[in-house]
């Protein structure tokens, strides 16, 4: 069960980018911001009267304000950028908490990164790069696909301080109440300019783009725990690896859907993150990965 657990989390990850591309279709990129807050919403709060009864919802709390505009932030520029670019994309998300996170646990924590940490971040920082360039012309790479590494670069950045910021939070609240509450939050402010920012349904009304609206709101919701139900019970060396699978399902996904391009640049740069990645994951022992915040594991526990 927890190897299933692992998968189902893994996989719903990985269809992101392709769930926001057919979204995209019918409603612009503001709108998909706030699906995925608000059905997430939904889902989670379902879940947890379930499993508890009731919810609580804490809104006078710093770092739930800080996560809340981190999470906002990650999630309207990573649709800004899929929207414009390929639905293979957010595979930069990743590295860059990574490294953000890397850094965070130095300066912020004062903790000491190893010789290996920073090789990792190094490795990190060279496949974003590569994958960025993708053997793209100078002029074109400032005007076109450099854009959307942008965007993806600053996504990445709010997902890792959304991560700093449940840190913070788990000694006070739980992790369901905690990411209900962020979530609504981060509703609440991707609606606010909707009104005079979108364009509401840019496209036509189909069954397919509502469904991809909904489970953009179930993996936001639910994913997070699957993965963190299933990585009790397995070695650590199968979450860092079933972790980072996520990457090789997006692109599967993107080429499989929507015929996207993948180049030698985009598996190269995707191989020397993984490793970095990888490097990074399998320097932490499963039982002390274990009573370790979530922020030093590196794998994102929630899309």
């Amino acid at each position: 069960m927890s190897y299933l657990l692992i998968l189902l989390a893994t996989l719903a990850w990985s269809f992101v980018g392709v769930l926001v591309k057919t979204a995209s279709t019918m409603v612009d990129s503001a709108i998909i911001s706030f699906a995925r807050f608000f059905f997430g919403v939904i889902c989670l709060a379902i879940y947890l009267f379930i499993r508890d009864g009731n919810i609580r919802i804490r809104l006078g709390m710093k770092w739930i304000w800080i996560g809340a505009i981190a999470k906002a932030v990650n999630y309207v520029f990573e649709n800004i950028a899929l929207k414009i670019g390929y639905s293979y994309g957010n595979i930069l998300v990743q590295p860059v908490q990574t490294v953000v996170l890397l850094f965070a646990a130095g300066l912020l924590f004062k903790e000491k990164i190893s010789m290996r940490g920073w090789i990792s971040a190094a490795l990190c920082v060279a496949g974003v790069i590569v994958i960025g360039w993708n053997g793209t012309p100078l002029e074109e790479l400032v005007h076109g696909s450099g854009l959307t590494t942008l965007l993806f670069t600053l996504s990445g950045i709010g997902a890792a301080v959304h991560v700093l910021s449940q840190r913070m939070l788990l000694e006070t609240i739980d992790n369901g109440n905690m990411n209900l509450s962020i979530f609504l939050l981060s509703a609440l402010m991707v609606a606010v300019p909707i009104p005079i920012q979108s364009h509401g349904f840019i496209g036509p009304i189909t069954l397919w783009a509502w469904g991809a609206l909904i489970l953009l709101g179930v993996i936001t919701g639910l994913s997070f725990f699957w993965f963190a139900e299933g990585i009790k019970r397995v070695p650590f060396a199968v979450v860092a690896i079933a972790g980072n699978c996520t990457v090789l399902f997006t692109i599967l996904w993107s080429y499989l859907f929507f015929r996207d391009p993948i180049t030698i640049y985009l598996i190269s740069g995707t191989l020397i993150f993984v490793t970095g990645i990888l490097l990074l994951n399998f320097t932490i022992p499963r039982q002390a990965a274990m009573k370790t915040p979530v922020y030093e594991r590196s794998n994102p526990i929630d899309q």
